[in-house]
């Protein structure tokens, strides 16, 4: 959508009005003082002002990382990008669009995850103008426009997903490489229409809502057990395993089956507690 429009220095058509300004007042001033030369002065000094006035409307000031999208009488004209004082078609409007990078944060959205739960998640979008005719006629506004998307793609994101993944394999709301990746592609999708770009996307909250805050953290603290206890007992039966191999291949004491069975729960008690472990003096034998 974007064209460039006819445009020149401002300075250069200064210059030309100065020099225009000269020759009407070379043109005017044999007449000031001949019969009739008020008419050729007022002649001259009109048409210079209608020229100046109507030139003028044309001078229009780029800023550093700004755009002007051009109309005349409605019609989309095209686009000045050069900085500076601009001179372009006069009688015709102009509308400023920043090409700046700005940041937009989305509200703390709650929304349900994949598996139903209630979540609360914000994202915050870096973004840029890279069209500003699109920008200014594709939508109505694109400021609007960005906030609205962005706030949708993130509902639409988190419902995508679970919290966090319980299965292997899975992508979870977690997992923030993954979920940055298809958030920014989904606005990149969003915003392609309104001459935006987006330069990244991550997400800046997310947690469990109040409501179910509490038992979900209970259920995180069984897991977290559960796992930690699975990798205690798994390396105990490794340390007994290797402590009655040692004790058969060194000939340090021979062991029938009940009285192995006796030391690899005594073995397992001590490495599996909680606690530390209270020792006993046993005064009798296995079988007494």
């Amino acid at each position: 959508m974007e064209r460039r429009v006819f445009r020149v220095n401002g300075f250069l058509v200064i210059g030309l009005l100065v020099l225009l300004a000269a020759v009407a007042a070379a043109v005017a001033v044999p007449f000031v003082e001949a019969d009739g030369g008020e008419v050729v002065v007022g002649v001259t000094v009109a048409v210079y002002g209608l020229i100046l006035a109507i030139a003028s409307t044309g001078f229009v000031v780029v800023n550093p990382n700004e755009a002007q999208v051009v109309q005349f009488f409605g019609r989309y004209l095209g686009v000045i990008r050069s900085e500076g004082l601009q001179w372009t078609l006069p009688l015709t409007v102009r509308r400023r669009v920043t090409l700046r990078v700005r940041n937009f944060e989305t509200d703390r959205l709650k929304v349900s995850d994949a598996d139903g739960n209630p979540v609360e998640i914000a994202a915050v979008v870096v973004w840029r103008v890279v069209d500003p005719a699109a920008a200014v006629f594709a939508v109505d506004d694109h400021i609007e426009y960005v906030a609205v998307q962005a706030e949708t793609a993130v509902r639409h994101l988190a419902t995508s997903y679970p919290y966090e993944a319980h299965d292997t394999g899975r992508s979870s709301l977690r997992d923030s490489s993954v979920v940055s990746e298809e958030l920014t592609a989904e606005l990149r999708e969003r915003f392609e229409r309104a001459g935006v770009e987006v330069l990244e996307s991550r997400t800046t909250h997310l947690a469990y809502a109040p409501e179910i805050a509490q038992a979900m953290l209970a259920r995180q603290q069984a897991s977290a057990i559960v796992g930690a206890r699975f990798q205690i007992v798994e390396g105990a039966v490794g340390m007994v395993s290797n402590a009655l191999e040692r004790l058969r291949a060194e000939h340090v004491v021979e062991l029938d089956e009940e009285r192995k069975a006796q030391m690899v729960a005594n073995l397992l008690v001590v490495l599996c507690g909680d606690r530390a472990a209270q020792p006993v003096v046993n005064a009798g034998s296995l079988y007494s």
